[in-house]
């Protein structure tokens, strides 16, 4: 877990394949405009347990997700959500409304029955392969990925940062419980409806916030199925691709904060 400052606290929930090590900059930013930045590492993910008989799936990882706010004591939250943190953050907002002060969505995914993955991440679904693709994934191949999809300014982020992100994917099991979150994706028109529900028509504002240069999750197809289900005319756009939290930072908390002073 990490967290810093003082104030309204701020939930940030990440993604594939990352952790909580993604918002280290951004709880930062909040921390530094009066907010308390909070993240949490998802079960199978960066420094969590990763037992084998465990609910890998989003609905899975949204239950883990309520019961973690409840033992952090967060009554009331700004909620914030990227790649399939966002799925499992809806969980979480359908499942307690009232606690979600607003809602900031980054690079993430809505329309889920129609939602295919990345070519970096769909061979990590499938059953031998992504087993071979992790083992033999290496830091420099990691960069390499990246650089095409996830960063847009590389200065922003040392090697050593970069190599983190796969040291905390493989730690422990190999990397055997994310490839299982991989394979949970509940890719059915029943999520979709429920993920829509926690965007429009909510006791929370809403923002749209999305790495305009993102080649896996794009601007123009998943962001505008966003902005649709939140019935909102407008998306921020940030010159960042999928890891805007990376190289978008300050950019990221200071719309954060505007929307939580309004």
């Amino acid at each position: 877990m990490r967290e810093a400052g003082e104030g309204e606290p701020v939930l940030c929930m990440h993604g594939v394949p990352a952790s909580c090590f993604l918002y280290r900059k951004v709880i930062g930013e909040l921390a530094a405009r009066g907010m308390r930045g909070v993240a949490f590492d998802l079960p199978g993910l960066g420094l969590a347990g990763r037992p084998a008989e465990y609910d890998y799936t989003w609905s899975g990882l949204g239950r883990f997700s309520v019961a973690a706010v409840d033992a952090l004591g967060l009554d009331r939250f700004h909620l914030v959500v990227h790649d399939i943190g966002g799925p499992v953050g809806f969980e979480l907002a359908a499942a307690a409304p009232g606690r979600v002060a607003s809602l900031t969505v980054l690079n993430t995914i809505v329309e889920v029955d129609t939602f295919r993955r990345p070519w970096s991440m769909e061979p990590f679904a499938r059953r031998g392969l992504g087993e071979l693709y992790l083992r033999t994934l290496s830091k420099p191949a990691f960069r390499a990925v990246m650089r095409l999809q996830g960063i847009a300014d590389m200065r922003a982020v040392r090697r050593e940062e970069l190599d983190a992100y796969l040291e905390l994917l493989k730690r422990e099991d190999g990397g055997r419980a994310f490839l299982r979150i991989m394979r949970g994706f509940e890719r059915t028109g029943q999520k979709r409806v429920l993920y829509e529900s926690a965007l429009r028509d909510v006791p929370y504002p809403v923002q749209i916030v999305w790495g305009e240069r993102d080649p896996a999750l794009k601007l123009a197809v998943h962001g505008e199925q966003a902005r649709r289900a939140a019935g909102l005319e407008t998306v921020h756009r940030l010159p960042g691709k999928h890891f805007l939290q990376e190289d978008q930072a300050p950019a990221i908390a200071e719309l954060i904060g505007r929307q939580a002073r309004a």
